[in-house]
């Protein structure tokens, strides 16, 4: 028993020390990484009711939490979150040291992404030093929604223009639930390519916006029993 307590006190201190230095990289870095993807003053913007639609599903506590949160519906990622991973481990390239602990950062998410906190940390720190409106730039910007005519698509606006035929400004609310019920798993719930499954999710997602049900729970990202 005692070997065991200490096998979990040795194990804990390598936790922390490992998250510690990916705090201490994630702030060395994102400054540099932020400048990779430097603002655009004429990208697409959401209006009030599409940013509304936007955070009742992906992040009902965007404006509140400090990168993390425990929100019902939220699950284990936040708009926070899902913008650390793509700056820091995917779209944004380092050298020297930092590069180094990128590549090694980005294969243990690759490789143990539900039990790694290293991308939590990552969204702390980002959280920390980038406003909400510069992450949600980032997130509206580049959020991936499947593919679509053998190409990759990224960002609302993309979304929007290959599976509504319209600009992201010309949605109303029931094109911007249309985009939005994509964003958990754009492939497995493509419009097109998985009619069946995309209309459920599409019908679950209007049935918590229209507030005829709620997410059951913070892990509850699918509202299964909000089906018809």
């Amino acid at each position: 028993m005692r070997r065991l307590g200490k096998a979990l006190l040795a194990l804990a201190a390598l936790l922390l020390v490992y998250l510690a230095v990916v705090a201490w990289w994630a702030s060395a870095s994102v400054d540099t990484l932020l400048a990779q993807h430097p603002a655009d003053p004429s990208a697409p913007r959401l209006s009030q009711r599409q940013l509304a639609i936007l955070l009742r599903i992906e992040d009902p506590s965007f404006f509140t939490h400090h990168g993390l949160s425990l929100a019902d519906g939220q699950g284990v990622a936040t708009i926070s979150s899902a913008v650390a991973r793509d700056l820091f481990l995917y779209d944004g390239r380092l050298d020297g040291l930092q590069g180094g602990l990128q590549r090694f950062y980005r294969a243990v998410f690759d490789c143990c992404r539900k039990a790694d906190l290293g991308r939590d940390t990552m969204a702390l720190v980002l959280d920390a030093r980038v406003s909400k409106e510069r992450q949600l730039a980032l997130y509206v910007g580049g959020v991936y929604l499947g593919r679509q005519e053998g190409r990759q698509l990224r960002g609302l606006e993309q979304g929007a223009r290959a599976y509504l035929g319209k600009p992201l400004a010309a949605l109303d609310d029931d094109d911007m639930a249309r985009l939005v019920a994509m964003i958990k798993a754009p492939n497995d719930l493509h419009p097109l390519r998985n009619r069946d499954a995309y209309a459920l999710r599409l019908e679950r997602v209007r049935a918590v916006l229209a507030g005829r049900c709620r997410p059951d729970g913070w892990l509850d990202t699918t509202y299964a029993h909000c089906a018809r």
